[in-house]
């Protein structure tokens, strides 16, 4: 078994930071972090802890190597230099996906066409075959040329990280489970305070606040690529499984979530038990413009309806307005978190952020807006 190997964590844009130090907690070394990518240098028994405890990234690779090509003969060699037989062994299905960008070879059938011979090429010759016969575990590669630049990734993950496995059904343009993680802790929550969002939907917020607070590892409902691969004993994941259930808190935590459509509230507690946190978490039916608790401390975290769409302006803006005039009522010690891709935000609010983040949902452009205590209006009736 290798000793050590470099991983990359591909996150959405704006999360890489948080990414990192999920990775850092975890106890992995040498972690740099870029645009949409985080890289860390782990060890074999890593690679099931990150993907069994990783709430940001999605998903966890092996960093092969990088070299420059500028041709698909240069593109060829690189690949088939690189030892493929550490990694899949005679049976592997290695099948091959990538993408290029601002390089000279611009085509990506073309190029996933190359990868695959050359690799075969490779693999051939180690095993003294003419034909692999890809009937074993999947061993998916990926490609990324970028200004002439190829980097090589094996993927550890199978479906991305955002698979949780308690999502089995949603509402329309649903919050990824990572990026909601990522909102989580960016917010500091941690399961002190009481922590409520009132467009909720399908109840991804809270469940995810839910599970940070209960410290519940969200890859162990689900499985992995990386599991059924032989140079990774099956010891690994049952050790990790085990630490990360060690690991899970048991207490009393103060979790809402509301919205104002029936059939969502009833999606978001379906997915609440299959999440195992239906304990911890109520949700209700509720009006967002009617918002109100009397607690002096609360923490309110939202992604409420952006309208992008020209006709939803208005009716957003009513909306965010509305909200502005609930979260008054509430007492100075509440903070809210609010994330939107909505331009006119601060002015429907009534006051500038405290602090402002850029961050991705999907392609779309969003700012996080975080109003950090003493920032609602006159302290609630208690």
């Amino acid at each position: 078994m290798m000793e050590k190997m470099r991983i990359a964590v591909p996150t959405l844009f704006g999360v890489e930071s948080v990414a990192a130090n999920e990775l850092k907690r975890l106890g992995l070394e040498k972690i740099s972090a870029e645009n949409g990518r985080v890289q860390a240098l782990a060890r074999p028994e890593d690679i099931p802890r990150v993907n069994i405890n990783l709430r940001t990234g999605e998903r966890v690779q092996l960093l092969l190597g990088s070299f420059p090509a500028r041709s698909f003969d240069e593109l060829f060699e690189g690949v088939k230099a690189l030892e493929w037989e550490a990694f899949i062994p005679r049976d592997g299905a290695f099948p091959v996906k990538g993408h290029c960008l601002d390089s000279q070879l611009s085509s990506e059938p073309a190029c996933q066409s190359i990868v695959k011979k050359a690799v075969a090429e490779r693999l051939g010759q180690a095993y003294a075959c003419r034909q692999l016969p890809e009937e074993g575990p999947l061993y998916q590669i990926q490609f990324a040329l970028l200004r002439n630049q190829v980097t090589m990734l094996l993927d550890t993950s199978g479906p991305g990280l955002h698979k949780r496995g308690y999502r089995e059904a949603g509402v329309i343009a649903p919050l990824r489970e990572t990026l909601a993680a990522a909102l989580v802790l960016l917010s500091r929550y941690h399961g002190q305070d009481l922590f409520c969002d009132p467009c909720c939907g399908s109840g991804t917020i809270p469940i995810e606040a839910a599970m940070i607070a209960r410290n519940r590892a969200p890859g162990l409902d689900r499985s992995f690529a990386a599991q059924r691969w032989p140079w990774l004993p099956g010891e690994l994941w049952s050790r990790a499984a085990e630490e990360a259930m060690d690991k899970e808190y048991q207490g009393e935590y103060n979790i809402w979530g509301g919205d104002i459509n029936p059939h969502a509230i009833r999606i978001a507690q379906k997915n609440a038990a299959r999440a195992e946190v239906e304990d911890i978490v109520r949700f209700e039916v509720a009006d967002a413009c009617k918002f109100h608790r009397r607690a002096a401390v609360g923490r309110l975290l939202l992604n409420p309806p952006y309208g992008v769409r020209l006709l939803e302006r208005e009716e957003t803006t009513r909306l965010y307005q509305g909200l502005a005039q609930a979260v008054e009522r509430l007492s100075p010690g509440w903070q809210f978190h609010i994330l939107t891709a909505y331009s006119g935000f601060e002015e429907c609010w009534g006051r500038s952020a405290d602090k402002r983040r850029k961050l991705y949902n999907g392609m779309l452009k969003c700012q996080f807006y975080s109003y950090l205590g003493n920032a609602a209006g006159p302290a609630a009736e208690q």
